[in-house]
């Protein structure tokens, strides 16, 4: 049975590890690593430390699908709508762009139930705090060395991490990636940006007419969302919680401040739009150093194919676009790669 391993547990990763599983007839052992401690990617939910029932979405918000996705992902639309994974948007949201066509969803549990769904139809064995250090040849296999643990060997391997962490693995991988393609993934680029939960007891009010709002005249805070309310679950038994993005501006200028510091620079900007918030009894500030990708690999159909003998290819964002139908697509390549491979 060939062994596979999927390295990174965001969207393209769980898809893959599902679809592998769905359309590939020979046996495969899967294994998903992630260096995270849990499954999301950028696409990750974070639970109140006093209440599990409230939940923060501190990467992707809603997921938006155009006419075009709407016909060519249309299976994937419809098998998380049935299973209660995705509904629609129904929730107001201020300054939000529409375009004709355009439909837009939420995830009632949160945006992270998405790769949980993928992860479990996949049935692959997911390791969580596994972070890739190496990739190294060894008798037609790879073998895969992470910060702790022992190497262990794969007889194919899939890379969905963000492009500058494929780029930073050391071993016979680096020798392995063309100067062509070497130039292809130092061209892919992305913006950076912070985001912040803030979580409150139940009972709390937050007063304002709107689920979500795009903020367009302050320097710091770019878009707010009262988390549970964009979801359209409001209970007394369970608190509002409050999710803020800043501008990419400023996540760039403050890329290497501590957590702590950024988070108290948030609080005052946000003081100034919401003045009268009460006071949370969590919090969760969140560094996205690869937010969303601003210039994507040339010339890749949505993967990368690095060796084919034993098989290793790239997938994710950095070769289509940031959001959910960029992430199917470059699953659906790295699919197509792998069964011409197999």
């Amino acid at each position: 049975m060939a062994r596979v391993l999927i390295v990174g547990a965001g969207l393209t990763g769980s898809l893959c590890a599902a679809l592998l599983r769905r359309e590939v007839s020979c046996p495969l052992q899967l294994s998903v690593w992630d260096n995270a401690g849990d499954s999301g990617g950028r696409m990750t939910t974070v639970n109140s430390p006093h209440n599990p029932q409230c939940m923060a979405d501190l990467g992707a918000q809603y997921i938006t699908c155009t006419p075009y996705y709407a016909k060519i992902h249309q299976s994937f639309y419809d098998e998380l709508l049935a299973h209660g994974v995705l509904k629609y948007l129904t929730s107001p949201i201020e300054g939000m762009v529409m375009k004709d066509g355009d439909t837009n969803f939420v995830a009632p549990q949160g945006v992270s139930s998405i790769i949980k769904h993928y992860l479990k139809e996949s049935g692959a064995e997911v390791c969580f705090r596994h972070c890739v250090t190496q990739i190294n040849l060894r008798n037609d296999k790879w073998e895969v060395s992470r910060e702790t643990g022992s190497p262990e060997q794969f007889d194919l391997v899939v890379l969905t991490m963000p492009v500058p962490e494929i780029l930073q693995l050391q071993g016979d991988i680096q020798n392995l990636i063309s100067e062509c393609q070497r130039q292809q993934l130092e061209s892919v680029s992305y913006s950076s940006r912070y985001a912040l939960g803030l979580f409150y007891e139940a009972g709390s009010k937050i007063d304002v007419p709107w689920a979500g709002r795009y903020i367009t005249s302050n320097p710091c805070i770019r878009f707010i969302s009262i988390d549970n309310k964009k979801r359209n679950i409001e209970s007394p038994d369970v608190g509002p919680s409050l999710v803020i993005h800043t501008t990419v501006p400023f996540g760039v200028t403050y890329l290497e401040h501590s957590t702590e510091d950024v988070q108290e620079l948030i609080f005052r900007q946000l003081e100034n739009i919401l003045p009268d918030l009460p006071q949370p009894v969590g919090t969760k500030c969140q560094r996205w150093r690869y937010s969303q990708v601003t210039n994507a690999a040339a010339n890749c159909p949505g993967q990368m194919t690095l060796h084919l003998k034993p098989f290793l290819v790239c997938g994710g964002d950095g070769f289509t676009h940031s959001n959910f139908d960029g992430c199917v697509t470059s699953a659906r390549c790295v699919l197509e790669a792998f069964k011409n491979h197999i």
